[in-house]
């Protein structure tokens, strides 16, 4: 499963040779040329590791870190065209794992973010054994964050994997739509019980012939069904 690397970076030039690089070792690569729509980006997708960049239109690397750390220990290298202590200092308060100074090496980058990423989501395989769950041939890694149907991987939207992983883990429990939307969403989310079952219909449509396991209770909600 590839590694997927967000690169918020303002020069355009400089993404795409940052890109180039990550895609020549086999990661997954998303670009970002402003602070917002880097945050949009890492709220839709699943990303793994972000470079950004500090000097920012819209939202400066500073701002996109710290809103991305109130709910994400997603690695961060950050990217300076300056050597500032005070800059770096202010960083690591934020939690960035790395920092580089323009011009760099994107080599080394590339080494650093493997050193950063087998560090943080490489486990030891008795450890990913214990958080997995299986069920009727639904196997899904609370760790990892796989899911597999009957042995073949399928992939998830981080939504629809929680959205899994709380059914099945309250498996033959009757949860309601408030429930599943307190857990799944949080209490703060301001949206309808609606987004729950949207999400329902196209997790069933991700487990193909499992999708039988997720019942619907008239009137009162969700359940994993194992007969």
């Amino acid at each position: 499963m590839k590694r997927t690397i967000l690169i918020i970076e303002d020069e355009m030039k400089i993404a795409n040779i940052l890109a180039d690089y990550f895609t020549m070792h086999e990661y997954k690569t998303l670009i970002a040329t402003d602070g917002k729509v880097g945050l949009q980006m890492f709220e839709e997708e699943t990303v793994d590791l972000i470079i950004l960049d500090i000097m920012l239109p819209e939202i400066d690397g500073f701002s996109v870190c710290r809103r991305i750390r109130k709910k994400s220990d997603v690695p961060i290298i950050m990217l300076t065209a300056r050597s500032e202590i005070e800059d770096q200092l202010m960083g690591y308060e934020f939690k960035v794992d790395d920092y580089m100074t323009k011009p760099f090496n994107p080599e080394i980058l590339v080494a650093k973010s493997k050193v950063l990423l087998d560090r943080i989501y490489t486990v030891k395989k008795e450890d990913r054994d214990k958080e997995t769950l299986m069920l009727k041939g639904v196997t899904i890694n609370k760790l990892t964050r796989e899911v597999w149907i009957d042995g073949t991987s399928i992939e998830l939207e981080p939504k629809q994997f929680d959205l899994l992983l709380y059914l099945m883990e309250n498996k033959h429990i009757v949860l309601s739509r408030d429930q599943i939307l307190n857990e799944v969403w949080g209490y703060d989310y301001f949206g309808n019980t609606r987004v729950v079952d949207a999400q329902v219909k196209k997790l069933r449509k991700n487990l193909l012939h499992k999708a039988y396991l997720i019942k619907t209770i008239f009137g009162l909600g969700y359940k994993f069904e194992v007969e």
